[in-house]
Formats: structure tokens, C-alpha cells, sequence
């Protein structure tokens, strides 16, 4: 866990203007290709774009950077954790905009040389990186053609992780840990949770919006879901509909393909209300322990 401390001056909020703590946040949505120059240059224009609006803090989609022609391509240009291209434009966008970035999912080196982390790293307003979390749960599926083995490529991460914000507590994971709502619960009491995905069309128009409705209801939290969203020049096709959920499970904004934003006011008293008045998080009775 990290936790940020600031200057009176400099509140980490960036370019929001709202009532005293509340603050907007932004979910990025996008199609991203083979090339990571394009997909940078891309993610460049959104960030810009929610920033603009007010965004205080923005999530990224999983494989932001990449999505290659095949699995072993995000292998190739993977990066050791501290240095490469992708971070240091995820530390200059934050440093730049005065604003927080989860950084949806990016290729970090292992041990193996043909395995990555597909790890989500968090930068505050001053460019430092703040929180790193490696996806759980990999993804597999198979029906017909399509079939999907995230464990050929990805070796899996061990560690929860949750950081100490301006914004509150944020609770950190990657598309497919979206199914198991007890890495949700070891979490504890988070306000604000991030999911970029990558969610293939056939699962995603299946489950996305209830499980995402879901984790917001459960958690009593908000949850920030930034998606690839569209056809990819691999062939494969992404639900999309990357949204924003209050924690009484109303979504504020929701994008359902293509390029482009969400964006939504976070209200820290609407929170606290709700919790106090549905106090269904301190009326849990299993206890959940991460290992």
C-alpha cells in the first residue's frame, strides 16, 4: 500500500473544479493495435481529452499499448519494471496534466523470457509511480475457434493491492479477476475500484454490465471500468462498453464502442450516505483471507 501526501497548494486533483471533495474521474476507451507508437499517440489524445473535461484521475484498458498480431507479441516488447517507453509516457502524461493514471495493463518482464506480468501500474499528479498490481486470475476460454490461454503467455500475480489516495482507497485489478468477487472482498472497504479489460464480444455482451453492476453493488463502491472496445487488426473483437458505476450500481457514463471517454463526478458524502444507510459491509460474517 502507498500513500500519497501533498502540499496544500498542489491537492493532487489536478484540473477538477467541483465542490470540496468531490472530484470528476475518467475511464479511457480504445481499439488498440499492433503498434505501441500508435496506441501511445492514441492514448496521448484521450488522456488530453479527459483532462480537459476535468478529470482528476483516468484509467487506462487492459493491453492499452498492445494488442499484436499474435499472443507472444506483447512478449517482444515488454519492459523491465521502472524504465521503458510506455512508463515514461505514463509518468510524463501524469506529470504533465497535474492528474492521477491507472495505467490500465502493460507488458512487464519475468523471470521466464517467454512469459510477462500483465500489470497494472498507478502513477500520482507528480509522475511517480505509486502502486503496481499483476493480474490474478488468467484468462481461458474456448468455444468453436475462438479460444483464449492468457497462462501460455502470462504468469500469474500473488499480491492484492489497494493504495491510500487523495481520492480515497482504490482497489486494483485486471478484466478477468472481475469474476471472482473475493479478491474483492480481501480488498476490504475500497472507494473507488479500477477494472481495465480487454472482455472478448461473446463474453461481454453475456456478463460485462451485470458483473460490473455487481461489484459496484457488493463493494458499495465505485467502480471505474475502462475497456478495449471494437474490431482489432488481430482479428479479435472487444465489447467495449467501458462505464462508470456509482456505488448503488447506477452507471453515470458508458461508452459502447470505439475510441473515446467516460467521464464522471465522484461524490466522497454521497458514499459515506449510502454505506450508512445500507451498512452491509460491516454486517459481513466470513471472513475472506488472501494468501
Amino acid at each position: 500500500m502507498t500513500k500519497s501526501t501533498t502540499k496544500k497548494k498542489d491537492s493532487g486533483f489536478g484540473k477538477a473544479k467541483l465542490l470540496p471533495g468531490n472530484f470528476r474521474v475518467a475511464a479511457i476507451q480504445m481499439a488498440s493495435g499492433p503498434h505501441v507508437d500508435a496506441n501511445l499517440l492514441e492514448a496521448g489524445r484521450l488522456i488530453k481529452m479527459a483532462t480537459d473535461q476535468g478529470a482528476a484521475i483516468i484509467g487506462l484498458p487492459e493491453y492499452f499499448a498492445i494488442m499484436g498480431m499474435k499472443d507472444t507479441d506483447k512478449v517482444k516488447v515488454a519492459e523491465s519494471f521502472g524504465s521503458g517507453p510506455i512508463q515514461d509516457f505514463l509518468s510524463r502524461s501524469a506529470k504533465r496534466y497535474g492528474v492521477w493514471i491507472v495505467g490500465g495493463s502493460i507488458p512487464i518482464k519475468t523471470e521466464q523470457q517467454n512469459k510477462i506480468r500483465n500489470s497494472s501500474l498507478v502513477f500520482d499528479h507528480t509522475g511517480k509511480c505509486v502502486a503496481r498490481y499483476d493480474k490474478i486470475h488468467l484468462f481461458g476460454f474456448q468455444r468453436g475457434v475462438e479460444k483464449y490461454d492468457e497462462s501460455k503467455t502470462i504468469e500469474p500475480g500473488n499480491q492484492i493491492v489497494t493504495l491510500n489516495s487523495p481520492f480515497g482507497k482504490i482497489g486494483l485489478s485486471i478484466c478477468y479477476d472481475l469474476r471472482f468477487p473475493e479478491l474483492y472482498r480481501a480488498m476490504g472497504e475500497c472507494d473507488l475500484i479500477f477494472i481495465p479489460s480487454a472482455f472478448t464480444e461473446t463474453t461481454g455482451k453475456a456478463h460485462w454490465d451485470t458483473l460490473i453492476r455487481a461489484r459496484a453493488i457488493e463493494n458499495l463502491a465505485y467502480v471505474i471500468a475502462p475497456a478495449q472496445g471494437g474490431y482489432h487488426m488481430n482479428g479479435r473483437e472487444t465489447h467495449g462498453s467501458s462505464m462508470i458505476v456509482d456505488p448503488w450500481g447506477v452507471v453515470l457514463d458508458r461508452l459502447s464502442r470505439g475510441s473515446g471517454i467516460v467521464i464522471a463526478g465522484v461524490n466522497p458524502v454521497h458514499l459515506t450516505e449510502l454505506r450508512t444507510s445500507l451498512p452491509a459491509l460491516t454486517h459481513k460474517t466470513l471472513k475472506v483471507q488472501s494468501s
